[in-house]
């Protein structure tokens, strides 16, 4: 029988990739999208190893990757051997372009409150966190559990965790004491950043 239903359930992920429907967006959709020239969607249509290849040329790559996609349905690969730091790209490369200044996070709370953050105020942010969860002895490839309200220091424990090579797993606020425990010690995680 076990082997019937793990037959039964490769057919079934076989065929939700091999889904063919399409669902057309409406028109306020359209209007209100950040990209209107569907030139790009032929473009990604015709060669995905290439478009994706072509956009994440933009970023800063340590090592660049050896292969674009390795596709073993249903699993995914991309960017097989590149290396780079996701906490630079969104910071430190826009300072050196010299838009320390421009706004970086626009934030706005359940209660009206607002703040408004340019790359070089969070850059700064992250940077004294990244150093206190050093000195808490998290390392590279040290997990982190962050359990925190949707507020900028979220972003900024996230951003932090990538500076120094450290995994965050993000718990979701309206779970029970017990689901965070079980999580975090299903992730292993060294450190759990919250918020009172």
């Amino acid at each position: 029988m076990p082997e019937k239903t793990a037959a039964s359930n490769r057919d079934t992920v076989k065929t939700l990739l091999e889904e063919n429907r399409v669902f057309h967006a409406s028109n306020t959709f359209k209007n209100n999208a950040f990209i209107k020239d569907e030139k790009i969607y032929k473009e990604a249509a015709r060669d995905r190893e290439a478009f994706w290849a072509k956009y994440a040329g933009n970023l800063d790559w340590y090592k660049k990757w050896d292969k674009v996609l390795e596709w073993n349905p249903p699993f995914a690969k991309w960017f097989i051997g590149g290396k780079l730091n996701a906490s630079y790209n969104c910071l430190d490369r826009h300072i050196q372009a010299g838009k320390g200044e421009k706004i970086a996070f626009l934030w706005e709370g359940e209660r009206g409150e607002k703040k408004t953050l340019s790359y070089k105020n969070v850059y700064e942010e992250v940077n004294k966190l990244a150093n206190v969860i050093k000195s808490l002895g998290v390392g590279k490839g040290d997990r982190v559990a962050i359990y925190m309200p949707m507020i900028p220091e979220a972003a900024f424990a996230m951003l932090a965790c990538a500076r120094i090579g450290a995994v965050h797993t993000v718990v979701f606020g309206g779970f029970s004491a017990d689901s965070l425990k079980g999580r975090i010690q299903d992730a292993q995680a060294k450190l759990l950043i919250t918020a009172d």
